[in-house]
């Protein structure tokens, strides 16, 4: 029964584990082209494996670019001219989403009205984390059979998912610091209007009172 419960828990780890993130676009030319990212989260220390393969295009160069959302903008790497398939990888330095960004540029020798239908075509494959180790070379390396590959791969995908529920878990406890932070500055606010409130009321009936004392209105 264990072990029934074992296989499921894992079946089911494995079908909610992220897949593969494959998009197919047309990346338009300019002269001063507007950069197409394509934005995906992942940890710290996560492997992400770029395969980027470009279409054929005269007069046109494509530019690939990996940098990440940290306040730090990290830049991984950055490639020009890019033709055929093109495979890169690089580690994730901390929580947030890796960006792969593509700019076509315009050769300077063809007019502009030329280049309104100008494109290349960008096959991109994203893999993330579990998705991006090779179990192949892996099982070839160490010997492992089909079923201790799977194993493996299931390994990997099972501590992807704890290091998930790991950040998400961080990340609610920030929220819930934040929260308490403001709770409490907005209740200080509040007991300082109260207070000062209540002040300037007292001053208004002692200045009350001492100008109808003056106008001999009250004794």
């Amino acid at each position: 029964m264990a072990r029934v419960t074992t296989l499921s828990l894992l079946v089911f780890f494995a079908f909610i584990a992220p897949f593969t993130h494959a998009i197919k676009f047309a990346l338009p030319a300019a002269r001063l082209p507007i950069p197409k990212c394509i934005w995906n989260a992942a940890h710290t220390h996560a492997l992400v494996i770029v395969t980027a393969n470009v279409g054929p295009g005269t007069h046109q160069r494509v530019d690939i670019e990996i940098l990440d959302s940290t306040p730090h903008r990290n830049v991984y790497l950055s490639k020009r001219d890019i033709k055929g398939e093109t495979r890169l990888a690089v580690t994730a330095h901390g929580e947030g989403e890796v960006g792969v960004c593509f700019k076509n540029y315009l050769s300077p020798d063809i007019k502009l009205d030329m280049a309104r239908n100008m494109s290349r075509t960008v096959d991109l494959d994203i893999d993330i984390g579990a998705d991006a180790v090779d179990y192949n070379a892996i099982a070839n390396q160490e010997s492992l059979s089909g079923l201790e590959t799977e194993m493996r791969k299931l390994e990997g995908i099972v501590k992807e998912i704890v290091d998930e529920l790991e950040y998400l878990k961080k990340r609610e406890e920030r929220f819930a610091d934040t929260n308490l932070v403001t709770n409490r500055r907005v209740q200080n606010f509040a007991w300082f209007t109260i207070l000062a409130l209540a002040a300037l009321g007292v001053w208004q009936i002692l200045h009350l009172r001492s100008f109808f004392k003056r106008k001999y209105l009250i004794d």
